[in-house]
């Protein structure tokens, strides 16, 4: 049976497999297109499980919020380059990755991963991630995601078009007249990037990593034992300035801080996720031109 240019579309729009790939696959089962996307996705796993070893810190941070506010996830997948983190395809599968996160029940990544795919049962979400490094040509994944169940409701913002993402959990009702300070309250933990919500959310270990910093700075400053206890008391004060969401200048205003500009349009937090694309992952320094080379020789 002979390749034809519609079964070479057809196989494409359905594996997303590149044109020569689509018509290698024909050539090897007859023509026949149900047995060549087997053959492609056969091939795709073994291609994926090389390209999976390749360091993924671009991407996209994706936003879901149900329309009652009541229910909401955060969720960062990655990809090799900015430049894929651009294309339609990869966008459209973290928005379908998200919304499977939002209406499962998994606790952390593993989990999910191992989960059957909620637009078609026959796969698992890894194996569809899988499909997808085999179509766009570089490795993804799924790295992390925060999810919310709350009383009061939700507001997430996403800043530089998915590079990173802010989801707030209010402790009230929500009310068109409390969006704007819920936006910028959001706005403010994407810019300034608090690592705790308050001073009760400080663990005791950081607490004491920094004493002993400042402590070494002040003997290392020559400065007097029997007052040093008392500088690093203040040095942990403006240290919770820094850290801590309630106590920081208010980005909008930094005549009030973070509690003030919540107390004043009757708000409070619960708790907030800030993920930053590629945050903690060591990146990959590329040659482009030994890159070029090595394609050329291919």
């Amino acid at each position: 049976m002979g390749v034809t240019m519609k079964d070479i579309k057809e196989l494409r729009s359905r594996t997303g497999a590149g044109v020569l790939d689509c018509k290698k696959a024909l050539n090897e089962v007859d023509g026949d297109v149900e047995a060549a996307v087997e053959y492609l996705r056969e091939k795709g796993m073994s291609d994926a499980a090389k390209k999976a070893g390749r360091i993924a810190a671009e991407g996209l941070v994706v936003l879901n919020i149900t329309d009652d506010r009541k229910k909401g996830v955060l969720v960062e997948v990655n990809s090799e380059t900015d430049f894929v983190a651009k294309n339609d395809q990869f966008k459209n599968l973290v928005s379908d990755i998200t919304e499977h996160v939002l209406n499962s029940e998994a606790e952390d990544v593993e989990a999910v991963s191992e989960e059957n795919w909620f637009k078609d049962e026959s796969k698992t979400v890894n194996t569809v991630i899988k499909e997808a490094i085999a179509g766009i040509g570089e490795n993804i994944n799924l790295r992390r995601f925060d999810r919310y169940n709350t009383d009061g409701f939700l507001y997430g913002y996403i800043h530089l078009g998915g590079k990173i993402g802010v989801i707030v959990d209010f402790a009230d009702d929500f009310s068109a007249d409390k969006e704007q300070t819920a936006k910028d309250i959001a706005m403010h933990i994407a810019a300034i990037n608090p690592e705790f919500l308050d001073r009760d959310s400080v663990s005791q270990k950081n607490i004491e990593k920094e004493k002993k910093i400042y402590k070494e700075q002040m003997l290392n400053e020559g400065k007097p034992e029997h007052i040093i206890d008392q500088i690093v008391e203040g040095k942990i004060n403006k240290y919770y300035t820094q850290v801590c969401l309630l106590e920081q200048p208010f980005v909008r205003d930094d005549e009030k801080t973070v509690a003030d500009v919540l107390k004043e349009n009757d708000l409070e937090i619960n708790s907030f996720t800030r993920f930053e694309i590629g945050e903690g992952i060591e990146k990959k320094e590329e040659d482009f031109a030994a890159e070029v080379e090595a394609v050329k020789n291919q």
